[in-house]
């Protein structure tokens, strides 16, 4: 379909071109912005490039601000940060307020030229002074997160203030969080859930999240599922992976909603494929558990590793345990022990227990009583049951560990005590074997352990 244009738009570009032509750098501004957005004539943006750059050749300051922004995102033009930072600093130095923004952004992003939050914050710093908002927020930026300078959240505080009057929706958010933690004012969750309502109703999708979560939480509002569930779906909907993650946790619990596990799955797997670490966990296990879709051990497996690649300890030891047992993989006990070491490391007692096991039997790695003990020691002192109840095993028959029925009777009894149903079995026999005086010194051991982990 071909553009229609009013005459009034069409006699407009006409003199634009007219004097353009004759050297009027603000016409060939004028006609630039007239071809880049199709107003009057065919849009065009490499003719929007041409005279663009006629009108920042003669120095117009807000031409050579957009000539950097074409540079920058390749329109009309080959793509050149090199050439974009030119033209930004060339309108900065003029001092255009936008173009000091953009060369703040260059810095900061280290595009164009060598990454600097200190110049970042120098050319944010100009532009917010001359009253632009979204300057005025990304210097908030830097003072809250010591971007280029210390730390000072009283500064990030005025200058998020001084944007968030102004109606931006990333500076609202901001001050909202600071309210929300406390950073250079006085804490409060009622002035939180106020500035996170402004943001979010300008469509701005990380506000409306926090806002749903204020309501999931009552946190400065009364808890109200339904409320926290519409603000996180508009978050969703957005694209925000935060939101969909928690969309998902909404839909498979039925809170706010009713309980769906089909769209419970398909906000994981949107969240899971922008990268989000917790969603990619539990699409893992919709696959695993066949909840949501069909059941799927190869795909389980695969978005539990992507989870576990990102560090996610009990991703990690889900991936050792479909390793161990050869669930929809060939089964390896060498990959499970290097999984369940992984998640292990970074404290997670179900891999420690299972390493401890690995290390007792053989399995996967050399036989090792004292390092199955180490690991069982690991996850018995956060409380695990089951390693628990193994090292107390491991204690009664002198593996890895001096013998020792007192100390085995105490790990038993804790593991009983946990709900461990073989240990509450094997506890009986094992009074049998030993004397009153020991029995009172394991109950004391126990008292003791419990008293110092506030069981």
């Amino acid at each position: 379909m071909k553009n229609r244009y009013s005459n009034q738009e069409v006699s407009t570009c006409a003199w634009f071109r007219d004097a353009a032509e004759n050297g009027n750098a603000y016409a060939q501004f004028n006609l630039a912005l007239l071809y880049k957005r199709g107003k009057g004539i065919t849009r065009d943006d490499e003719q929007a490039f041409t005279w663009m750059r006629q009108s920042a050749l003669q120095g117009i300051a807000f031409a050579q601000n957009h000539l950097g922004a074409m540079y920058y995102n390749g329109m009309g033009t080959t793509q050149d940060d090199a050439e974009a930072v030119f033209w930004f600093r060339m309108a900065a130095r003029q001092g255009d307020a936008s173009a000091q923004q953009n060369l703040g952004l260059m810095y900061r992003k280290g595009r164009g030229v060598p990454q600097s939050d200190e110049m970042a914050l120098t050319w944010f710093c100009r532009a917010a002074e001359q009253g632009v908002a979204s300057a005025q927020t990304l210097l908030g930026e830097a003072y809250a997160q010591a971007l280029g300078t210390r730390r000072n959240f009283q500064l990030a505080l005025a200058w998020f203030r001084k944007a968030a009057l102004q109606g931006d929706a990333s500076a609202q958010l901001n001050l909202g969080l600071m309210y929300r933690r406390g950073h250079g004012v006085l804490q409060s969750d009622t002035q939180a859930v106020a500035w996170y309502r402004q943001a979010a109703a300008q469509g701005h999708a990380a506000a409306q999240r926090h806002l749903g979560v204020a309501y999931a939480e009552g946190r400065g509002v009364p808890s109200d599922l339904e409320r926290a569930c519409s603000w996180l779906e508009r978050a969703a909907e957005q694209g925000d992976a935060d939101a969909q993650f928690n969309m998902g946790i909404m839909l498979s619990n039925g809170y706010g909603t009713g309980k769906d596990e089909n769209r419970a799955f398909a906000w994981y797997r949107h969240a899971a494929e922008a990268g989000h670490m917790l969603a990619q966990y539990n699409l893992g296990g919709m696959y695993a558990h066949g909840r949501g879709v069909e059941r799927d051990p190869q795909q389980a497996l695969a978005w539990y590793r992507k989870a576990a690649d990102q560090g996610a300890a009990n991703a990690q030891f889900n991936v050792g345990v479909i390793y161990a047992n050869g669930h929809g993989v060939a089964k390896d006990e060498a990959h499970a022990v290097a999984w369940y070491r992984d998640a292990a490391e970074q404290g997670d007692a179900s891999a420690q227990n299972n390493l401890g096991v690995m290390y007792a039997n053989g399995q996967g790695v050399v036989h090792d009583d004292a390092e199955a003990v180490r690991w069982y020691r690991k996850a018995a002192e956060q409380g695990h049951p089951l390693a628990q109840y193994n090292l107390g095993g491991m204690y009664a028959s002198g593996r890895g560990v001096e013998r020792d029925p007192v100390i085995s009777y105490m790990w038993i009894s804790l593991a009983a005590e946990a709900g461990d149903e073989t240990a509450r079995t094997n506890r009986k026999l094992i009074e049998r074997r030993l004397t009153q005086e020991e029995i009172g010194s394991a109950r004391l051991l126990t008292r003791r352990w419990r008293a110092a982990h506030r069981v």
